[in-house]
């Protein structure tokens, strides 16, 4: 008897429907889970909010959008409003995504090229840790809808919306023109990217396009992007088989985020063996030339662009910043499969799919648990945010009869009080000051500050780094805080210690 599974039936009939269970299903888990489970922010999402807490923003961020937008959920509805915006950005760029693919290939190929990308961005990209590169994925995926609408359906009202995602994009991230490097090139190359270049629509999208790549010049010089010492860089003896060794680890490391992905295909493609049962098959009308070469471009354009700007000036590309790099992997994927793909192991893939996305939102919470217990470490969402700055904002109202607004010392400690205080005190880079911030040495001494460090033992004294940065520093006992789960871990202790408003009322303790 010829079994065919009940998801095979659906992404045949209601494609639709199933894209909105997968995507939203993702979404709320990843909503969820850090939601019920982390005690801190993940990754650099604490930085990024201390920042982003801090008008003006310090010129060395970059493009601000990602900072503007964390602060106002941040302030909307706290870290769930953070995650809750994260999980929109990733919803609304797979929703780019199907439409695109829904353009070329079909409602049920595109619905098939998005749960491919369950096996990249459940593993492979952290996406609670809401940052310039999440944003980014929305925009560069409307960005490419919108421009394939304009030039290949020759729909040109479009061209204003491309206009509108781009110019958010460029404002996103520091990769921007990367991406905008591939949509001219693109342009210049292809007859229907010409044709359409030369309409009226089109000269009003890239003059907008060109004045936000001036503002987006001036975001990258801020951040003290230079081209000259790059180019230095290049001319060094032995440059040249150091970056290509550094090219290939980097797409190495993409490769390895597409890891569920490819299990996902040997899986439908009947690896490791194909077994008697006949495979369903789901068919479409065939892919023309022109779709081909857009899929080519802007699926392996951006990677390949990117990769290489990054070795070439020394920026860092984690797996998290490359997630608006990844987003046509799956329809690349369905458009070079064929025009009739058999689905294999169909039990298999259907459970496999369902594990690599609920696997990473389950052993999140059982690594926060076990972790401690059985190696003696700890993540750092699992460090107690919220008690440590309600803490600290209680004590410095105690101290001084005023509310936190400044907390400084060691980075980390002291963006998490900032994070978990009720009142939303600031943070004090005095190590690495911004230019022209009002959290300076002088607002220090007028508002008060409470001083953080971590500490190996009740000695209330200040490492010596801390005592000459804050001479005026009062110090206190360091307070021990409940972890979420202590296991073998030592216990948490934080130095701490006042700096007292230049005109306190001398509050009692």
């Amino acid at each position: 008897m010829f079994y065919v599974p009940l998801y095979i039936e659906a992404l045949r009939s209601r494609p639709r429907l199933v894209f909105w269970l997968a995507v939203l299903a993702q979404a709320a888990l990843w909503v969820a889970v850090p939601t019920l489970f982390y005690a801190a922010p993940p990754g650099d999402l604490a930085h990024l909010l201390a920042v982003a807490h801090d008008p003006p923003l310090r010129p060395d961020v970059g493009p601000p959008l990602a900072y503007w937008l964390a602060d106002f959920a941040f302030r909307t509805a706290g870290m769930f409003g953070i995650y809750l915006l994260s999980q929109a950005c990733v919803v609304v760029a797979f929703w780019c995504v199907f439409a695109l693919g829904r353009a070329m290939v079909g409602p049920t190929h595109a619905v098939m090229a998005v749960l491919l990308m369950v096996g990249i961005f459940t593993f492979g990209v952290p996406t609670p840790e809401f940052g310039p590169a999440i944003i980014a994925m929305p925009l560069w995926a409307a960005t490419v809808l919108f421009y394939w609408r304009a030039v290949t359906e020759k729909r040109r009202a479009y061209l204003y919306a491309f206009a509108a995602a781009a110019a958010g994009l460029l404002i996103a991230t520091a990769y921007a023109l990367i991406f905008m490097a591939v949509l001219i090139l693109f342009t210049i190359a292809s007859r229907r990217g010409r044709a359409a270049a030369q309409t009226f629509e089109a000269w009003i999208a890239w003059a907008i396009v060109a004045g936000m790549v001036y503002v987006h010049f001036e975001f990258l010089e801020r951040a003290g992007f230079a081209l000259k010492p790059t180019l230095e860089r290049l001319r060094i003896a032995g440059a040249a088989a150091g970056n290509t060794g550094a090219w290939f680890k980097l797409v190495g490391l993409l490769l390895l985020a597409h890891a569920g992905l490819i299990v996902l295909v040997a899986l439908a493609f009947g690896w490791p063996r194909r077994g008697s049962a006949p495979a369903p098959a789901i068919a479409r009308a065939p892919v023309t030339p022109s779709t081909l070469n857009f899929v080519k471009i802007f699926a392996f354009g951006p990677v390949l662009l990117t990769t290489i700007v990054a070795v070439l000036v020394g920026f860092r590309l984690p797996i998290a910043d490359a997630a608006p790099l990844l987003l046509l992997s799956g329809v690349a994927v369905v458009v070079f499969a064929g025009n009739s793909i058999d689905l294999h192991h169909q039990r298999i893939l259907g459970m496999a799919w369902a594990a690599l996305l609920v696997a990473p939102a389950v052993l999140a919470p059982i690594a926060i648990v076990v972790l401690p217990w059985a190696t003696g470490s700890e993540l750092k969402v699992a460090q107690p945010a919220t008690a440590m700055g309600k803490f600290f904002a209680e004590s410095f109202a105690r101290r001084t009869g005023r509310p936190l607004t400044i907390v400084g010392g060691d980075q980390r400690i002291s963006e998490l009080v900032a994070v978990g205080a009720p009142s939303r005190p600031n943070v004090y880079f005095d190590t690495n000051p911004a230019p022209g911030s009002r959290i300076n040495a002088d607002a220090v001494r007028a508002s008060g500050a409470v001083i953080v460090w971590p500490s190996a033992d009740t000695n209330p004294a200040p490492p010596p780094d801390i005592k000459a940065r804050f001479p005026d520093l009062v110090p206190e006992v360091p307070h021990a805080f409940a972890r979420p789960v202590r296991g073998r871990l030592p216990p948490l202790l934080i130095g701490w210690g006042v700096i007292r408003p230049a005109d306190a009322s001398g509050a009692a303790r």
